[in-house]
């Protein structure tokens, strides 16, 4: 997840709808809406840790998008936007996104984000992010079927979260396995943490 220096529920507001929330005066303020909800964050406070674990995510996820047969979707990161369908209405921007081909074919070509959801998300902790804020939105991930990887450099460990499952944490000494919607992905938590 974004590293902000705050990020707050903004109070009192009735529920929005997706374009109500792109209407929104570009004001530097970095907001998502989960559940039709706005959060607005502070300031981004750019972190070298951050982007280095984001960095070492795309390159292990691309590599193996690399050996998967055509059409096989692409990896996507820093901040890529996703409209959220099946739940209320949701935008948000994933660390590092694995998107399908189909989501890709249905997605109009000049809009900027995705219309659904990423077959897998992986968000990575930053010192600010909030409890509450990182349960509702791993929940608005699984309620819409997309995988979570939640990745906090601090612990050094990674919570896998699964549509319909428990979550499963790994920590530096384990290797991610696949699944199947992720067929032959195998991944040192150690090289993602680098």
């Amino acid at each position: 997840m974004s590293s902000v220096a705050d990020f707050t529920l903004v109070a009192d507001s009735p529920p929005m709808t997706v374009e109500e929330f792109l209407a929104l005066p570009e004001n530097g303020v970095h907001r998502e809406l989960i559940q039709g909800r706005v959060r607005e964050m502070g300031m981004i406070v750019r972190n070298r840790f951050h982007s280095r674990i984001e960095a070492r995510i795309v390159q292990r996820l691309l590599n193996w998008l690399d050996q998967q047969p055509q059409p096989h979707g692409e990896v996507v990161c820093g901040e890529a936007g996703f409209r959220l369908k099946g739940t209320k209405e949701s935008l948000v921007g994933i660390d590092v996104a694995l998107v399908s081909h189909e989501l890709i074919a249905r997605t109009e070509k000049k809009e900027a984000m995705y219309d659904g959801p990423p077959i897998l998300a992986v968000e990575i902790l930053s010192p600010s992010d909030k409890h509450e804020d990182t349960v509702d939105t791993m929940a608005t991930y699984l309620e819409v079927g997309t995988i979570v990887w939640l990745i906090d450099p601090d612990f050094q460990t990674v919570i896998v979260f699964r549509p319909g499952d428990r979550p499963r944490a790994f920590d530096i000494e384990d290797e991610l396995q696949a699944d199947a919607d992720l067929p032959g992905l195998r991944v040192r938590v150690a090289d993602l943490l680098g």
